[in-house]
């Protein structure tokens, strides 16, 4: 895959996170299916449950466009190493992606980690669909 135009977006998105009780910016962009970039930033809110993680930004900017299959995934932190999504986004992205769709992990000294959303959520929430 080529990361250099998710990695651009995922950056350039970091510097808009809104994280004033933290201080921990997260940037995140998705490639669709399509080849299409969408990108987001975290959120923070004073009631933490209304906090938005950046990647389920990115990932509701995707599917609020039509676009509902993610082939790849690159998240922006400024931790050493870089900081992978939480739970609740691996789910999410379980729900636009299999278990092979790739993930970046980038920090702004320039450490790299690429991983499979199967490493990080091995066995995702699923149900049966209804048919």
């Amino acid at each position: 895959m080529d990361w250099g135009p998710l990695s651009d977006a995922a950056i350039a998105v970091r510097d808009n996170a809104y994280a004033p009780f933290s201080g921990f910016k997260v940037g995140a962009a998705v490639r669709t299916r399509a080849g299409l970039i969408f990108s987001g930033c975290n959120i923070e809110n004073r009631s933490f449950g209304a906090t938005i993680c950046a990647e389920r930004f990115a990932v509701g900017s995707a599917i609020s466009a039509g676009e509902t299959g993610i082939e790849g995934v690159v998240v922006v932190t400024d931790t050493t190493p870089p900081s992978p999504p939480c739970g609740l986004c691996l789910q999410v992205l379980a729900e636009f992606g299999d278990a092979d769709l790739p993930i970046l992990l980038l920090n702004l000294q320039g450490e790299r980690l690429e991983s499979r959303l199967g490493d990080f959520l091995p066995h995702p929430f699923q149900f049966p669909s209804p048919t």
